[in-house]
């Protein structure tokens, strides 16, 4: 049970991180989310290279919970095609992965 998924993607506006990190938290998803600050982008799209202000999301999940957050992620993301990184970790503190564990349940 020391093993948690931190599952990261980047949206256009602080208020659709802000709803895709509650609906994850309420939803049980996610333990917890953390929307980070402005970062700026620059990467190719349709035959171009673009650059945008995006706002960072982070979700704190278990495996067990982690095709639900996925999906949860891919129906609510406004991009065409988000970037979805999971990151599969042991946590440093067997209580915090245990805090994860307990407030992913229903």
């Amino acid at each position: 049970m020391d093993e948690i998924c931190v599952v990261t993607t980047v949206v256009d506006a602080r208020s659709v991180a802000d709803v895709l990190a509650a609906a994850a938290v309420a939803g049980r998803l996610a333990a917890c989310a953390q929307v980070g600050g402005q970062v700026d982008s620059t990467y190719w799209w349709r035959s171009g290279v673009e650059t945008s202000t995006e706002w960072s999301v982070q979700f704190k999940t278990v495996p067990d919970r982690l095709t639900a957050l996925l999906d949860q992620i891919r129906v609510s993301h406004p991009y065409e095609v988000p970037e979805i990184l999971v990151s599969r970790v042991e946590s440093g503190n067997p209580d915090y992965a245990t805090w994860v564990y307990e407030h992913t349940r229903s």
